[in-house]
């Protein structure tokens, strides 16, 4: 039998070791590629029942009456590449945390929900995103965007901070240029698109624990954060709205 010497036994202990972290490392690369939509050729695509009414809002108008302003500073502006026409509604504050705008189309059913948007962001240093609110409800609320800085799309949850529920890396997203997001809610499920990719597929398992009947309903809204100036087009829910 041959004798392990020290100096073999400490070689062996030392590939074993980093065998293990290089198993760690796998593992831990493939929760990062699942939580960031690599895998999402397995997830079915969601659905909203056939003859759910389509509000869309193109922004042809400059006027935003009926409109909620939680934060930032919103006009439509004329805009010559704008997807619907010549104008578009566009963010510029620079000095709140959220910008927040939310549609006159008032509370939707949370059973289901497909709600897309055309979003350019032109700048920003510290911040270039633009996303889409839904769930609104009593200042709390889901928001799913998309930065240009950090090109990633993520899924958060809004209670007066920001609580993150899903991410993907995505590739380099082009300032100044048109990109479309798209979200849709069924039941506990939320799905993410961007530029007609499903990245995020995200079980809201809060919902599961819920009671209060208002969270039935939620309004939609558009969002930037920081110094985003952002311009949005072609905004479309498909839902069913609370009767008025």
């Amino acid at each position: 039998m041959k004798r392990i010497t020290p100096l073999r036994r400490q070689v062996c202990g030392l590939i074993l070791s980093g065998l293990g972290w290089f198993g760690l490392l796998l593992l831990t690369d493939l929760i990062q590629v699942r939580q960031s939509g690599g895998l999402m050729a397995e997830a079915a695509e969601l659905t909203v029942p056939e003859g759910a009414p389509v509000t869309s809002f193109d922004f042809e108008k400059e006027d935003l009456g009926g409109w909620k302003v939680l934060g930032g500073q919103w006009t439509v502006e004329e805009m010559p590449d704008a997807p619907s026409g010549k104008r578009a509604l566009i963010q510029r504050a620079d000095e709140h945390v959220f910008n927040v705008i939310v549609t006159p189309a008032g509370a939707f059913h949370r059973v289901a929900i497909d709600i897309s948007v055309k979003f350019k962001p032109l700048s920003g240093r510290e911040d270039a995103s633009g996303g889409i609110v839904f769930r609104l409800t009593a200042g709390e609320y889901y928001v799913i965007r998309a930065n240009a800085l950090e090109n990633n799309f993520r899924l958060y949850y809004y209670n007066g901070e920001l609580h993150m529920r899903a991410t993907a890396n995505v590739q380099p997203l082009a300032l100044r240029t048109w990109h479309t997001i798209r979200v849709v809610a069924v039941g506990d499920q939320i799905q993410g698109w961007l530029d007609d990719q499903l990245l995020i597929d995200y079980e809201d398992m809060r919902s599961l624990v819920r009671t209060d009947p208002r969270l039935e309903l939620g309004e939609v809204g558009l969002w930037t954060k920081a110094d985003s100036v952002t311009a949005f087009d072609n905004f479309m829910i498909r839902g069913f709205a609370l009767s008025k």
